[in-house]
């Protein structure tokens, strides 16, 4: 499918607009915002590292808001157990028939927080709804909305009686970002009460609306030789010798879509090397594991994403015209 300009205005349009929707509530933390819009739009799912009270609550309640949809919260704890997470089947005597009790993934934003408290078992729950967007139980197969985003979160600091993610848990999320505290500008107007965080937010696109702009995200052009610069990054940080794993082809795919989604978001119908370099870091770092010696002597997934994207050579505006 080719997209036309009027779908590529339409799409940059409305995307400002859901970015500028939220940023009333989520103050100074826009790329953020539009990060966690793109993971939306992608169909892929978000995980933020980050400090207690840094706004994560804030930003999932807001953007289903402006999508219009339902949005849960699950605090995860090292007694959740999978059912909390997925609902469970519950016998009715009256009726003497199972009765489906949903739980709260089914919802369109879904805040996982602090995951990493959770069993390994509990975590793994989610894997089946982030990937195929729906939950198995008792043998019936049941959708958890469409659009459907997870935000998960883990604390950077404090890892006693933490459970890591796995790397196929970690694989299954689009991105990975932080929020981070706000500048001392949107500090200040959150102490005026200029900004109200619990403040209900109008409604900017129907969840039928994003859905139509995950397809419009489908049909951006990208050039042969994009494909082949995205895959010679996958491969580098295969090759790179901090490293242990590198990225899977799902990163590699999640990268192509992400790219997609952020050329059309800013106004383009076909994908350029800096929507690839933009979107690296976010959606290849976490997907990796370093190797003992590099992690002991400081070395981080970003600094080795940063290296490979001086070394490999991105194609030229003159090779794609």
């Amino acid at each position: 499918m080719t997209i036309t300009p009027e779908q590529s205005d339409w799409f940059a349009a409305t995307f400002t607009m859901m970015v500028d929707n939220v940023e009333q509530v989520v103050l100074g933390k826009r790329h953020v915002i539009e990060l966690a819009f793109t993971a939306m739009v992608s169909e892929g799912h978000l995980l933020l590292e980050d400090y207690p009270g840094t706004g994560k609550t804030s930003l999932a309640r807001a953007m289903s808001q402006t999508v219009q949809g339902v949005s849960t919260r699950i605090q995860f704890t090292p007694d959740l157990l999978p059912g909390d997470v997925t609902g469970i089947t519950v016998y009715d005597q009256k009726t003497g028939e199972f009765e489906f009790h949903s739980g709260p993934i089914f919802a369109n934003v879904v805040l996982a927080d602090e995951i990493n408290r959770a069993s390994p078992k509990t975590q793994s729950a989610l894997l089946e709804a982030m990937e195929e967007g729906n939950v198995t139980i008792d043998g019936v197969t049941r959708s958890t909305g469409v659009p459907f985003l997870v935000i998960a979160t883990q604390n950077p600091i404090e890892q006693a009686g933490t459970y890591r993610l796995p790397e196929a848990q970690l694989d299954r999320f689009m991105m990975k970002a932080s929020l981070g505290y706000p500048d001392l500008a949107a500090t200040i107007r959150i102490l005026e009460g200029t900004a109200d965080v619990r403040h209900e937010l109008a409604p900017v696109i129907t969840p039928q609306a994003l859905v139509s702009m995950s397809d419009i995200a489908r049909g951006v052009f990208v050039n042969p030789l994009v494909y082949d610069y995205i895959g010679r990054l996958v491969e580098a940080t295969r090759l790179a010798r901090q490293v242990r794993m590198g990225v899977s082809v799902r990163g590699a795919r999640a990268l192509t879509k992400a790219a997609k989604t952020w050329a059309v978001a800013h106004g383009r119908a076909f994908v350029t090397p800096d929507d690839v370099k933009a979107l690296a870091d976010r959606v290849l770092a976490h997907r990796m594991a370093l190797e003992p010696e590099a992690e002991f002597d400081g070395v981080t997934a970003s600094a080795v994403i940063g290296q490979i994207l001086l070394d490999v050579v991105p194609p030229s505006r003159s090779d794609l015209a």
